[in-house]
């Protein structure tokens, strides 16, 4: 059965308590709940903090206290950090880079979200770059539009990105990519001839959480689920916890050949170190 690295986005910058009292906030509760998720079957985290007042935090002290906690309680789980910018100013997105996670969000290009501009400037996607190389941290490109995957092979071949690229594909945000399976299906021909060595994940929002993760499965991708980008597990109640849409994710696996990846083979596929 081909191995599927399972992401869990633990938190994100946007659901609070009043969305779902399940997600998690302190430092202590983000711990918990990824190691609950690993032990469901997550093989890769990735990271927002928050402050005590639940608002969006570029805290290197916060992602530190993260970062420690998981390595202790969650053997060789890849630690993705994210970059991006809801509620941070751009001078803070890369000031957590220096603790040297495995990995870290890298949106390759601007977007609209619902409210607000989501502004990557090529001098501050190149910044970024230049940092992640420094640290050896492995970029995980976040493509929220068509573009930002053809700009992605540009920063190859200038050298700012190592390959082999992960790309995510990231579907249903309002004003940018939607949740269609043609679209997903284009993507991956382009991505096979433009980078044909490159690994690919994709994630839908709210309802479409568990529709996308599906088509990953059969694809032969890999996926992402948690709170940040779900608070439900179905229509008629909120989920538990991360660890229980990862469970849904690990439920659906076999139909498909699939099985959730260790850590250990999570780390062989990306190409981080053991």
């Amino acid at each position: 059965m081909k191995p599927i690295i399972i992401t869990t986005a633990i938190t994100g910058a946007v659901p609070k308590k009043k969305d779902n009292p399940a997600v998690p906030i302190s430092p202590a509760e983000q711990i918990e709940s990824t190691q609950a998720a690993y032990e469901a079957g997550s093989a890769l985290v990735h990271i927002h903090v928050r402050d005590a007042q639940e608002n969006p935090s570029s805290s290197p002290e916060l992602f530190a206290a993260v970062q420690e906690g998981v390595k202790k309680h969650c053997p060789g789980m890849i630690i993705q950090f994210s970059t991006g910018g809801r509620g941070r100013e751009a001078s803070q997105r890369g000031a957590n880079l220096y603790l040297k996670p495995d990995m870290a969000s890298l949106t390759t290009g601007s977007v609209n979200f619902p409210r607000q501009i989501y502004e990557n400037a090529p001098d501050f996607i190149e910044a970024l770059c230049k940092e992640m190389l420094i640290h050896h941290i492995k970029p995980e490109i976040e493509v929220f539009d068509v573009a930002m995957l053809y700009n992605a092979v540009e920063l190859v071949k200038r050298g700012l990105i190592l390959e082999p690229l992960h790309v995510q594909f990231v579907m249903g945000v309002q004003n940018a990519m939607p949740v269609r399976r043609s679209l997903l299906e284009f993507l991956l021909s382009e991505l096979k001839e433009i980078s044909p060595t490159a690994t690919w994940s994709a994630f839908g929002m709210a309802r479409h959480q568990l529709e996308v993760n599906r088509w990953c499965l059969e694809l032969g991708g890999h996926t992402r689920t948690g709170l940040e980008d779900n608070v439900r597990f179905d229509k008629t109640r909120l989920a538990a916890s991360n660890a229980e849409l990862v469970s849904l994710v690990v439920a659906e696996a076999a139909a498909y050949g699939r099985r959730p990846a260790t850590p250990d083979e999570a780390r062989s596929i990306l190409g981080l170190a053991a």
